[in-house]
């Protein structure tokens, strides 16, 4: 435990930040293109070469000047820590302080630099030991194991599949104040009547009523077959 707040304590939240982004990004598995780490961080793209660069010299990224860069082994142990601080802070804020879930993901921006591990481990508990924040994203457990996930959109389904919301992207608050109204949340289970058509919205059928859900919200909704 006193490894880990020595390790952190010498980053900065900018560097943690584009780490996070990286792992985010697919960058603990596969190299992402130095654009999309800057449109996820909304800077430019020398200014994310300049931050990779440093990165690099530190061991926590790899960088290939055509394919992008990804996260090492020890880049990933600090955008895993992170991605946990944020996501049970989530939790922490929806289920003891109230907050609905389209209010926490700046909150848990801005706490998920400062809190300590005692802390942490005080929320996990409290909590009952989650495996999910409030949005379905798997929250990494301390030695860095990553719960699957479905990353199917329901904008890929199809007419006659049932299945069950597993998450929802939380980048958009509007869009989780819709997906709140239309009970679209995670657990809940859906029968597609209708796929998209020529950019169209998808039908489905939800607690017995019939709902036509926007394409772009329904990309937003990511679904596993259900049981």
């Amino acid at each position: 435990m006193v490894e880990q707040l020595e390790r952190r304590s010498v980053f900065t939240r900018s560097q943690e930040d584009y780490l996070k982004a990286l792992y985010l990004l697919g960058g603990d598995e596969r190299p992402v293109p130095t654009r999309d780490l800057a449109q996820r961080l909304g800077i430019s793209s020398p200014s994310v070469s300049e931050m990779v660069t440093r990165l690099s010299a530190q061991g926590l990224v790899g960088h290939d000047r055509y394919r992008g860069q990804q996260l090492t082994r020890e880049g990933r142990k600090v955008a895993l820590e992170l991605v946990r601080h944020h996501r049970l802070l989530e939790m922490f804020l929806v289920r003891v302080l109230g907050y609905s879930w389209d209010e926490v993901h700046d909150e848990a921006e801005r706490l998920e630099h400062v809190i300590s591990e005692r802390m942490e481990q005080r929320i996990f508990e409290l909590l009952g030991r989650p495996q999910l924040d409030p949005h379905g994203h798997a929250i990494p457990t301390l030695g860095g194991k990553v719960r699957a996930v479905s990353h199917r959109a329901l904008s890929e389904c199809r007419a006659g599949e049932k299945v069950a919301v597993q998450g929802v992207s939380d980048e958009d608050p509007g869009k989780l104040r819709e997906l709140e109204r239309r009970g679209l949340l995670p657990g809940t289970r859906i029968a597609v009547v209708g796929g998209s058509q020529f950019e169209g919205p998808i039908e489905v059928r939800i607690k017995g009523h019939r709902d036509s859900v926007p394409l772009g919200l329904a990309r937003a909704i990511f679904v596993s077959a259900a049981n």
